[in-house]
Parts: C-alpha cells; structure tokens; sequence
C-alpha cells in the first residue's frame, strides 16, 4: 500500500482553516447567547413593569371601591334617617340640605400614598362627621322636648309613663324592622326616642284643655258634697257648669264622638273619646249637635245646654275620665299659659304629619 504524504504547509494551512472555523462558531455562539440573554432581560423588565401596572390598577380599583362603598353608607344611613323621621314626625327635617351645604370641603394635604391623597375621602370623611353631629343634635333636641311635654302631662295630673306604649285604633301583620335602622344601635336608639316623643306629643295633642261651655262659673266642683235632692254626702264625678236654656255646648279638646243617648242620672249625654283612654262627658243636654262616629275638632259646638236627667236646673255637667275612671277637670281647665303653648305646638306637628 502506498502512503501519500502531506506537506508541513497543507498541514499548517488546514490547521489554521480549522482554527477560523471554530472562532468564528464560537464568536457566534457568543453572540447568540448574548442576544438571548438580552431579550431574557428585556422580557423581565417588561413583566415587572406589567406587574407593577396590574398592582396600581388594583391599587385603584381598590380606592375607588372604597370610595363607592363609603358613598352608599352614607346613602343608606340618610335614607334610613329619612324615614325615622317620616315615620314618626311626618316630615323630614333639612338634612339632607345640612349634607349638602358642604360640598366644598377642601382635600387634605397631598402626599404620594392614594388614601392620602384623595379629596373624595376627605369630603366623604366630612360628611361623615357633619353626618353624625346632625344626629346627635336631633336626638339631643328630641330629648329636650320630649321632657317638656312629659311635664305638661305631669300638670294635667297625668302621668306619662301610663302613655304612648300603644296607640289605638292600630293593627296590621306584625313585620320587624331590616336594614341599617334594625343593624346599627345609634339609629335605633334614634328610631325608639322619636317614636316616643310621636306618642307623648300625641297624647298631649288631645288633652282636653279649652272650656265646654262660655259660662265664667261653676256651681259645683268636683269631689264629695251634700246630694242637691236628698242632702246626703255623695261623690261628685265632674264639675257643673251653670248657663242659659240652649246654650252652646262645645268640645273640650279633638277627638271622635263615641256615644250619643240617656244614661241613668245624666240625662241626655254626648261623650267624646280623645285617645289614649282619655274621654270627656257632656250632661243634661236638651239638644244633640254631632252623632256617633263624627270626628269633632276643639271648640267645636256640639249639643245644647239643658237640664234632662237628675238636675236641678239648667247647666252642664262636664267629666273628664281617663281608662273609665274619673278624674279632677280643674286642672284640664286651668292650664298654665306655657302648657298651651306647648300643646298648640304638637297639635300643629300632628296636623303636618297627617298632610304628610
């Protein structure tokens, strides 16, 4: 077999080929792998810049729920307020204007942190408070009130705590209160006090208070004297009223007509019932002036004087009875001038929740 032989140069030549050719592989190797390096990076940048994008929006999107939240509590609660106040005054009192005259409130000062740097949250947070420092003033002024009123039935000889526990003439399925006024324990206790000045300026609305009849005198007063016919000591439920034949005969206080004939010793007798197991008698009549059932108004006239029954002559026999039993009419005729005042003011409430 013949060798063939390579020359030191061809040897030296494909050496240094070789030697180019792994260069050049490994130059592009290099740059390869530096160009995919590069866009690993770029890709990571674009991630966490992404990320960060994704963070804000759920940063504001967060805030802005917030917001929205913070916005239907206040909504609920004025709503709830509302209708405390039409339930139990018959008109809503100007909160909502008292909100709304702070629509300007100026925003906190600003920093880099969102909660911060809100002027949403710092009206919100504003109404908030203007929120609850008009609670706290109705409920406040309720209580003011509700213990004049207490006390103007105190001077009628009537004790406030035996009113206003249930009304009469009321009824329906029993459905309990939901929602906020049911959750939240300050509009409930607000609920429950407006609730009870409702009753008590109701109770003192129909107090009888005006006079029966134009007579400036009493013949007798209420409580035990001698029997006009037989002299004896007997118990005298009312007062008398003396006047002319026919005589206007008038309502004491508002209420409904509920019982119009004879009863035994009185004679022809209207009675009015007030509410409240408050009722007024009306004796010796010689003439009906309203029927059974008919809603009467105060000072309204009624009957006329006359002297039917167990009388001695011409008057009117006035009795103020409170759950049956009956009670002194002096102090529902000599009210003090501030009492009046006071009641013409609840009268003048019920009137306006009634239009309500």
């Amino acid at each position: 077999m013949r060798f063939v032989r390579i020359s030191t140069r061809v040897q030296l030549a494909a050496a240094a080929l070789v030697v180019a050719l792994l260069g050049g592989w490994g130059l592009a190797t290099g740059a390869m792998l530096w160009s995919q390096a590069h866009v690993s990076i770029e890709r990571a940048q674009l991630a966490e810049q992404r990320a960060a994008v994704i963070d804000r929006q759920a940063t504001v999107d967060a805030y802005k729920g917030s917001v929205s939240d913070s916005v239907r509590d206040i909504e609920a609660r004025q709503k709830a307020m509302e209708e405390i106040f039409k339930a139990n005054l018959g008109d809503v009192p100007t909160s909502a204007d008292h909100l709304n005259e702070n629509r300007d409130v100026k925003p906190g000062k600003r920093s880099g942190k969102v909660s911060e740097a809100s002027p949403e949250k710092a009206q919100l947070q504003a109404l908030r408070s203007q929120q609850a420092e008009f609670e706290s003033r109705v409920a406040g002024a309720a209580k003011a009130r509700l213990a004049r009123i207490e006390q103007a039935i105190r001077s009628f000889g009537l004790n406030p705590a035996a009113f206003g526990s249930a009304r009469e003439g009321m009824g329906g399925p029993y459905v309990p209160v939901r929602g906020l006024i049911a959750s939240d324990p300050e509009l409930r206790e607000l609920a429950n006090l407006l609730g009870r000045l409702s009753a008590m300026e109701a109770t003192l609305a129909t107090i009888p208070s005006g006079r029966p009849t134009a007579a400036p005198m009493e013949t007798s007063s209420y409580g035990y004297r001698r029997d006009p016919f037989n002299g004896s000591m007997a118990f005298h439920a009312g007062i008398d009223f003396p006047g002319s034949y026919g005589q206007p005969i008038i309502a004491a206080s508002s209420g409904r007509v509920s019982f119009v004939g004879q009863r035994p010793g009185y004679g022809n007798v209207i009675e009015i019932d007030h509410g409240n197991g408050i009722m007024t008698r009306y004796a010796h009549l010689s003439r009906f002036g309203a029927r059974v059932g008919e809603k009467v108004a105060r000072g309204q006239s009624i009957a006329r004087m006359g002297s039917t029954g167990r009388s001695t002559g011409t008057h009117l026999h006035f009795e103020v009875r409170v759950r049956g039993a009956a009670v002194n009419p002096r102090r529902f005729l000599e009210a003090r001038q501030d009492v009046l005042e006071i009641q013409q003011i609840a009268k003048q409430r019920l009137v306006r929740g009634d239009r309500g």
